[in-house]
């Protein structure tokens, strides 16, 4: 299966910004690749659009404009041309652009310097985020189920959202309910916990659609690190997705154990 010039710039895009799921799609079969980069490559667009500029005007109308292409694809309506656009409209259905729409309205927290308002409300953006992504990848793949998908997206989400606490505090964020020591350690013991649970029930996830979990592996080091020493999330010393990643990554590709 040969790439046109759109799949390879989603490529190039997700390897620029998103080397952690950049390798796990190199590591899946080439027909799944196809799939994922489009997705993830409009992950990428939408992820950095809040931080472009410090105009919160600009960036709401860079997450609409992906929100008016989700439109154009849950109603059926000829997409825009756009490197992106173009390719992931061919990949998801109607149903699938309504949660990627939803994936878009939660990066409006992005935008501003307001905290979380709530525990549930934290826990929907990294479901919105994290969650919706990984579970739009697996059932785009294959059958699945799909609270096994998202408990495992929900710590992946939760591994790469402590990686990037000192940035996010940085520019100004309020990224965290409860920043103590013991706060940073229920977060990461309970993202574990969904983890294990999601694994325990891995059967539910078809080969088919298991590529779209193979990013998650990095996940229960960076969680169990916090665990141990929560202050390594304030001073980013948390373990590297990619660099400690390598060797595992090819072995859960061969067997399908995200």
């Amino acid at each position: 299966m040969s790439f046109d010039a759109d799949l390879n710039a989603c490529a190039a895009l997700v390897e620029r910004a998103d080397p952690w799921r950049f390798r796990a799609v190199m590591a899946a079969p080439v027909a799944a690749r196809k799939v994922l980069f489009p997705l993830y490559a409009f992950n990428v667009e939408v992820a950095r659009a809040p931080w472009v500029t410090q105009e919160p005007m600009i960036a709401e109308m860079r997450l609409q404009w992906w929100r008016d292409v989700c439109e154009e694809i849950a109603q059926g309506k000829q997409v825009r041309r756009h490197e992106v656009a173009t390719p992931l409209a061919q990949s998801f259905d109607v149903k699938t652009a309504g949660m990627l729409d939803e994936l878009v309205a939660a990066r409006r927290w992005d935008i501003y310097k307001d905290a979380f308002e709530d525990e549930a409300h934290f826990a929907r953006y990294i479901d919105q985020t994290s969650g919706h992504l990984t579970w739009a990848a697996a059932q785009a793949l294959g059958s699945a189920d799909e609270a096994t998908v998202r408990d495992a997206a929900y710590a992946a989400g939760i591994a790469a959202w402590l990686r990037a606490i000192p940035e996010l505090e940085a520019r100004g964020r309020i990224p965290l309910l409860d920043g103590t020591p013991q706060g940073v350690r229920d977060l990461a013991a309970g993202a574990l916990e969904r983890l294990q649970k999601a694994r325990a029930n891995r059967r539910l996830v078809s080969r088919a659609a298991r590529p779209g979990l193979l990013h998650i592996g990095p996940a229960e080091p960076i969680l169990k690190a916090a665990i141990e020493n929560a202050d390594a999330v304030i001073e980013g010393r948390l373990p590297d997705p990619v660099e400690d990643d390598r060797l595992r990554l090819g072995l859960r590709a061969l067997t399908g154990r995200w």
